[in-house]
This record gives C-alpha cells, structure tokens and sequence, in this order.
C-alpha cells in the first residue's frame, strides 16, 4: 500500500504553555483551506480554552480555486461519487488524527471533530469509525455518506450537532435532515440547528450553538 499523504496546516495551542486537554480538529469545505476554519477558534476558545486547535488543508489540490483543496473531487452531490471519495480520504483524516493524539498524548476521547460541508462528511464518517468513543462532532452545512451497512460499521458513538442554514443553496438543508434522521435511528446522540436566512456559511445562531454543545464538555 502506498504512504498516505501528511497534511498539515495552521495550529493554535493554549495560551501560557497549558498542556491541551483536548484536540480540535477542523475539517473545511470543498475548495477551501486550513486558514479558513482556524478562524473560528477564537469563538471556540470561549467554550474549550485548553484544546489545541489543528485546521489540516486537505489532500488534494482543488482546481480552479486558488489556494484550495479538496477532501475528494466532487462534481455533484450524488451518494455514489460522495462515498467513493469519502472512502478515499479517510483513511489519510485517520492517520492525521492518530499522529496529532500522539503528538499531545491525548486519545480518542479527547477528540472533537468540527467539519464544514464536505468536512463535515469527513469528520461523521472517520469520528463514527474510530477505535474508541471520541469526544465529539459538529457538523456546519454538510451532508452524510452512507455505505450499505453503515450502521453495522460504527465503533464510536460521540454526541453530535448538525447546524445548517435553510437558504443553502450549495448542501440543501434537507441533507442536514437526513443526517439527523439516520444518526438517530443509529441510537447516537444527535442535536439540530437550523440558521434562518443562512446560505452555505456559519450564521451567528449556529455558532452558538457550536458553541454551546462544545461548553457541556
């Protein structure tokens, strides 16, 4: 088998040298890069203060976007070419997770995946997979890929957010729904959020919610 590829991308640590407590991973969208999401930690910071934050570019270059990357190449928002690129990537999301829990002497449940769009179909797939119970998933604008016996492959089962705009016109809210629904029926500890007037973006009442379900920890 080949080496996976290693991503890396911008990181933030606790402030005044803290050893983490936990690990926050940001998986961005399509055609976007670790820059992007590592915006968010200062609004994360406010529930978690003692996480390091780690915000990988994806594997592959995005073309046409400058800068971008992509998790797997996507041209429609079919099941079949989401799962096959899910299936892809995942393993090399895995193998990151794996190095960065070493690398702060942290495990699996010390793990918060938040992921945008087509991070967020990384992050539910790989977290729901892990060894272990990770901490938890927040899931902003994406969608769900669903092998055939998806349900028979979960070995983790964290509390999960799923927030969305209801004007998204690039991940249509009724992915979020489905999402929701199938967690559900999987027996996982699923919230929802719905952001009124939000396109494909993190409005200010879905991040609070984020921010919210990340406090309970």
């Amino acid at each position: 088998m080949s080496e996976l590829p290693e991503l890396n991308g911008p990181r933030i640590e606790p402030k005044n040298g803290v050893k983490p407590e936990k690990l926050v991973i940001l998986c961005h969208g399509f055609g976007s890069n670790g820059d992007d999401l590592i915006g968010l930690v200062p609004h994360l910071q406010q529930a978690l203060p003692n996480a390091v934050y780690v915000s990988p570019n994806a594997p592959e270059p995005c073309y046409g976007a400058l800068n971008g990357f992509q998790w797997f190449a996507l041209s429609t928002l079919s099941k079949e070419e989401r799962l096959r690129g899910t299936l892809k990537a995942a393993p090399v999301l895995d193998h990151f997770i794996d190095a960065e829990l070493e690398r702060y002497g942290l495990s699996n449940k010390d793990l918060i995946l938040v992921g945008f769009s087509q991070g967020t179909m990384m992050s539910l797939h790989v977290g729901l997979r892990r060894s272990s119970d990770i901490g938890r998933i927040v899931g902003f604008s994406g969608a769900m890929t669903l092998p055939d016996n998806w349900q028979d492959e979960i070995t983790s089962k964290p509390p999960i957010v799923l927030i969305h705009g209801d004007m998204d016109n690039v991940v249509p809210v009724q992915h979020m729904y489905e999402a929701y629904q199938n967690l559900k029926d999987a027996g996982l500890k699923v919230d929802q959020h719905v952001s009124p007037g939000i396109t494909h973006s993190i409005g200010p009442g879905g991040l609070q919610k984020a921010l919210d379900f990340l406090a309970e920890i």
